[in-house]
């Protein structure tokens, strides 16, 4: 069985930062121009970590993704006409 995850938006200071980070979770990614990075932790322990990074001197944000809590299953989803039609002439 899968554990649940959720992802964690961490805004840093400096990239060399990064080393301290990735000790909390699973670094997905890291942006060198806004200075932010996006890892992934347990849910069970996300309230542990967020302010383990808080307490860290160059974090000057934590933010946590709700990804896990949309729905995702669209009713009444209907393609474009013009698209369909695209498709079947094999564009």
């Amino acid at each position: 069985m899968r554990a649940k995850r959720q992802g964690l938006i961490v805004w840093f200071q400096h990239m060399k930062n990064i080393k301290h980070i990735k000790r909390y979770g699973h670094l997905l990614y890291s942006s060198k121009k806004l200075k932010y990075a996006v890892i992934y932790v347990d849910q069970e322990a996300i309230q542990q970590i967020e302010t383990k990074l808080l307490r860290l001197p160059f974090v000057t944000k934590v933010e946590r993704s709700y990804k896990p809590f949309l729905r995702t299953d669209f009713e009444n989803a209907k393609p474009d006409k013009a698209k369909e039609y695209d498709y079947k002439m094999g564009i």
